[in-house]
């Protein structure tokens, strides 16, 4: 089995999730990219179902990041 489709589906993921410039831009968006792509490794046999429920809350977690970011520069100004 070769495993290089499966390094780069996640890297692909990885790299979207680490793309701060999109996720402030588009908050609601990116997070909707990142379940969607979740969810596709899934189905995809990609990532199991831990694995899942893992990169969902690293989802969760860049949308509060963005909100909180963008909250603060709201106050800053």
């Amino acid at each position: 089995m070769n495993d290089l489709p499966v390094s780069r589906s996640l890297t692909t993921w990885l790299a979207l999730l680490n793309d701060e410039g999109a996720l402030l831009l588009h908050p609601g968006q990116h997070h909707k990219k990142l379940v969607d792509g979740a969810n596709a490794l899934h189905r995809a046999q990609i990532i199991n179902q831990a694995d899942l429920g893992d990169l969902l809350e690293q989802a969760d977690g860049a949308l509060a990041y963005a909100v909180e970011a963008l909250l603060d520069e709201g106050y800053g100004e």
